[in-house]
């Protein structure tokens, strides 16, 4: 057998060498506790936000408004509660005009400077992208990357991207920032995205199951199907009213459909919620 750390010292086995990971893991999340963490992108400080997880523990995570991208330590994203996710709704709403700082080259694990991974996966039919520090200290992922995770995207219909064109001659590609000319095209020629917006029936879906999780007591009540089904309308009448609003396709041309969609849902949750 060989020996480390000296003559006569047997090798860890498998589970020490698992132990003394799991205890890395942990020194390496004390070390960075309060202090403020550093955008692998642009490389500007990072501000945390403490959301409710699953169960009711509380977790952090970090963000960067200017570079619309989150960091999550590993499975974070999936311990989201659904109050969680809204918040994080109204975080990405409220910057989704912005301008965008465009990806770097390359980027580098916020915990231990290793260079990030590309990394494609895939919830359902839906695609997404995201970089992985290869040490699994958490992922660097873009906000519409996140809605696509969550999915909370879907692609115009033939119908919809015609009515488009009557009102928008270009329109800024969603994912990418990349101008389409709807003229020629329903897709982005540089990143090869489809005209997408956010989906009103998942963004109602979640708004209802909030309002059940914040039911009191666990006795079933028997108006809850019908409050649930309410709360998914009032997201969908919420929706129709920005789209026959003045300012709609202003936005839609500005920011893209994506965006414009967000930043619809950010405002009435920011009235409702």
């Amino acid at each position: 057998m060989t020996s480390v750390g000296g003559a006569g010292q047997p090798a860890p086995t498998g589970r020490v060498w698992a132990a003394l990971y799991h205890v890395n893991r942990i020194v390496t999340r004390y070390n960075h506790a309060g202090r403020s963490m550093n955008c692998p992108n642009c490389r500007g400080a990072m501000q945390s936000e403490s959301l409710a997880a699953h169960l009711g523990t509380p977790i952090t995570v970090d963000l960067c408004l200017p570079c619309q991208v989150f960091w999550f330590d590993t499975r974070e994203s999936l311990k989201l509660s659904p109050g969680a996710v809204l918040k994080l709704f109204r975080i990405m709403g409220d910057q989704a005009m912005a301008s965008r700082t465009p990806a770097a080259d390359t980027a580098f694990c916020p915990r231990c400077n290793t260079r990030l991974l590309a990394t494609h996966d895939q919830q359902r039919n839906t695609r997404f992208k995201y970089l992985r520090c290869p040490r699994e200290h958490g992922r660097l992922i873009t906000f519409v990357d996140f809605l696509r995770e969550k999915d909370f995207i879907r692609p115009l219909s033939p119908q919809q991207i015609e009515e488009l064109r009557q009102h928008v001659q270009v329109i800024n590609c969603s994912n990418c920032g990349a101008p389409i000319d709807l003229a020629k095209a329903s897709s982005c020629g540089h990143c090869g995205s489809p005209l997408s917006m956010l989906d009103v029936k998942q963004a109602g879906a979640l708004v209802a199951e909030l309002r059940e999780s914040e039911q009191p007591t666990r006795t079933i009540d028997p108006a809850l199907p019908l409050e649930l089904e309410r709360a998914r309308r009032e997201v969908e009448a919420a929706f129709a009213s920005f789209e026959r609003g003045p300012g709609w396709f202003g936005e839609v041309s500005r920011g893209g459909l994506l965006n414009a969609s967000l930043s619809s849902l950010a405002r009435w949750l920011s009235r409702k919620l």
